[in-house]
């Protein structure tokens, strides 16, 4: 006979407190009702005799108190991931025909609804049972999709992997990209499939629990605008060489001795070590030196890009918006695209020299980079060649470059002015080496114009935050605090000239010391 484990005193007082409290009172009594049994995505040794509890308590709280609750439920089940059977998630789900009545009752709204959606998302085992009745519902295709994700298992004869992000009902993959999408899961050993699933899973439930837990904090949640993806999307760069770079050859280096960079037969050579960078569709490849016996580089690099899968269209249409919402919680919609726009036209303020869109993306920032200095003075840097793609696509005049923020390809005291626009992060662990590069490549008086995220003062959120598992972040991802950020800029010789930024946006602008 199994014996439960007996009830956990202050863990029951605080549940009961919580219930209790006054509305202005429910943020602090959560916290510490959260505090006491869980710990960035650990469980207390309490956690387990608490369960009855907290479902007790969830069966007889108001309306606004019932997701909170369902939440810490799910986080207290999610501390036992990958371990499917672990003895709280057992626990948790000994009741889940409680919640199952509970996510069926009429009225109960969207905020609860979406904290049960995440406390369900934790039973792969009653996958049927939930899903039948969550079918019956209104739900959302992002939210059943993201539900069904959650409860699936791993089918190691036909893997689906990496379309989950913002949720699986978002993607609409064409012949090409189910090829693209086949020919790299292929390579993966057991253990990889494995890893990769997990990770997937990882994403799907911390976008699930933010989007639940900013709703039960602050309402119902604001839907994006649907953006569909263009049916066609062969993109190609168009057609340029290396001569859309002379106007910026006074600025760039050789990433491999730092010296200066000329045209020569449709590529760049450096005119110290002799090595050949080649150009395509003008989009110049710093990431490693052609060597001269291939051939034709320019060639071969315009053969590599003709092959390159069409994440960037994906990316400004569905990702982007998604991981605002995530990152920034942005859930309200609180900050649009044109608040983003209305922020760098009135702060980029180069001095004379190219402006550089560091992390440029697929374009649809260094547009409106473009609006407010011109195209001609506007150069991009990204690391993902399929990005650089789409941009290409959108401003034929402005010349792109393949190359690492940690290393700028540019001389000292080069440029006019730097934006770096929702990309700081995505080279977390460069990010100071970044900073002080662009302190480095910018002439005095340029300004350095950045929008990132930084760290949610609420752990809950900081967790779900941090539990999205990116290509650049397989460890989850990594963002800031602020203080962070305004150190790195301290020591790269920047005065900050404008600081803001509602939810944990951080808009900011810095300009470069004489």
């Amino acid at each position: 006979m199994t014996v439960s484990p007996a009830p956990a005193p202050a863990a029951v007082g605080l549940a009961d407190a919580f219930v209790r409290t006054a509305p202005d009172e429910v943020p602090t009594a959560y916290r510490a009702l959260v505090d006491s049994l869980w710990d960035d995505g650990t469980a207390s040794t309490d956690a387990l005799a608490a369960v009855p509890s907290l479902v007790a308590a969830l069966e007889h709280a108001a309306t606004d108190r019932k997701g909170h609750l369902a939440v810490l439920l799910g986080l207290l089940a999610e501390s036992d991931y990958p371990d499917l059977d672990g003895e709280l998630t057992r626990a948790v789900r000994a009741h889940l025909g409680r919640y199952l009545d509970l996510l069926a009752t009429e009225g109960i709204g969207t905020p609860l609804t979406l904290a049960l959606l995440y406390l369900l998302s934790h039973f792969p085992g009653d996958r049927e049972r939930i899903l039948s009745v969550a079918a019956a519902l209104d739900l959302e295709a992002e939210d059943l999709s993201r539900l069904d994700r959650s409860l699936s298992a791993l089918d190691v004869d036909h893997p689906d992997l990496g379309r989950v992000w913002p949720s699986p009902s978002a993607w609409t993959l064409n012949a090409d990209e189910r090829a693209f999408d086949q020919s790299w899961i292929k390579e993966l050993t057991p253990q990889q499939l494995v890893a990769n699933w997990e990770n997937d899973t990882r994403t799907v439930l911390g976008c699930t629990g933010a989007r639940a837990y900013w709703a039960v904090c602050h309402g119902e949640p604001r839907n994006l605008p649907a953006e569909p993806l263009p049916e066609r999307r062969d993109v190609r760069a168009p057609v340029a060489d290396a001569a859309l770079f002379a106007e910026h050859l006074g600025a760039l280096r050789c990433p491999a001795c730092r010296g200066s960079l000329a045209s020569h037969d449709g590529a760049l050579r450096c005119a110290g070590c002799a090595a050949r960078y080649p150009v395509a569709g003008g989009i110049l490849d710093l990431t490693a030196p052609a060597p001269e016996q291939e051939g034709d580089a320019s060639a071969d690099f315009l053969e590599k890009l003709s092959r390159v899968p069409s994440m960037g269209l994906f990316y400004e249409a569905v990702a982007r918006p998604a991981f605002l919402r995530v990152s920034g919680a942005n859930w309200g919609g609180t900050v649009t695209p044109q608040d983003e726009d209305r922020y760098i036209a009135e702060h980029v303020r180069p001095v004379d020299g190219p402006v550089l869109d560091l992390g440029a993306g697929a374009g649809r920032w260094t547009a409106v980079i473009a609006e407010t200095v011109g195209t001609e003075r506007l150069i991009a840097v990204d690391a993902a060649l399929p990005m650089l793609n789409v941009l290409r696509g959108r401003l034929p005049e402005v010349p792109s470059v393949l190359a690492s923020a940690a290393e700028l390809p540019f001389e000292d005291a080069s440029l006019g002015a730097v934006v770096c626009w929702n990309a700081l992060q995505a080279f977390y662990a460069d990010a100071g080496a970044a900073i002080a590069e662009v302190g480095r490549v910018l002439r005095p008086g340029g300004t350095f114009t950045l929008m990132t995220f930084r760290r949610s003062d609420d752990p809950v959120y900081r967790y779900f935050q941090s539990a999205h598992r990116f290509p650049q972040h397989q460890g989850g991802l990594q963002l800031f605090d602020r203080d962070e950020v305004k150190r790195w800029l301290t020591d790269a010789g920047f005065t900050i000239r404008e600081e803001s930024g509602p939810g944990t946006f951080v808009f900011l602008t810095a300009v470069r010391e004489h």
